[in-house]
């Protein structure tokens, strides 16, 4: 897939996946992959160290917001995301089927040990053979929370800004290569003018 960037997922392939990792072996712990990739817009370095001291508040429950550290980012990039509902409760699943300790990575293999970003990018190319979606990798789930957010970003009230820092980019121009364009929006955009 060098030179192509990965495709977004539509609401329909989401459901698809959704109910798909409800069946599989480790339905709970992958259901928190897939959503931290498609709500919080994770990069598969970041769902491999994502860490329960990240997502638990003081009192050790899972919180509203992930404080994901430099050390789990690109480039020291380390940001606070407010937790997606779903994703919240995906979590708070995972959580309440034990943990070891806030210092256990959330993701984690068969054999209880945390996953590398190699191993969290080849179970998002399994999956998304396994469903037929081509041209999907890790980086979908990001690109599509981006694209997502770009566009409902006004309804919120926030700017592509906010995107940016949800993404963890250092310029716009990085953000807005992860949009993917739509033009039904555009005509719809452009009638309003």
């Amino acid at each position: 897939m060098a030179g192509r960037q990965a495709k977004t997922l539509t609401t329909a392939q989401i459901s698809t996946v959704l109910t798909h990792l409800a069946s599989t072996r480790h339905g709970v712990r992958d259901r928190v992959m897939f959503l931290l990739s498609v709500k919080a817009g994770f990069r598969a370095k970041e769902i491999a160290m994502v860490e329960w001291s990240m997502v638990l508040t003081a009192t050790g429950e899972v919180g509203d917001v992930i404080h994901l550290e430099d050390k789990a980012t690109k480039r020291a990039s380390g940001r606070s995301i407010p937790l997606n509902r779903e994703l919240r409760a995906a979590l708070v699943d995972l959580h309440a089927r034990g943990i070891r300790g806030a210092d256990c990575p959330v993701i984690f293999s068969e054999r209880g040990v945390g996953m590398t970003a190699n191993t969290v990018v080849a179970w998002f190319t399994r999956l998304y053979d396994r469903l037929g979606f081509q041209g999907c990798s890790s980086h979908s789930g990001r690109r599509t929370f981006v694209t997502n957010a770009a566009r409902k970003v006004g309804q919120a009230g926030g700017s592509l800004r906010d995107v940016q820092q949800l993404a963890g980019h250092r310029s716009l121009a990085m953000t807005a290569r992860y949009i993917e364009f739509d033009s039904d929006s555009q005509r719809r955009l452009v009638n309003l003018i």
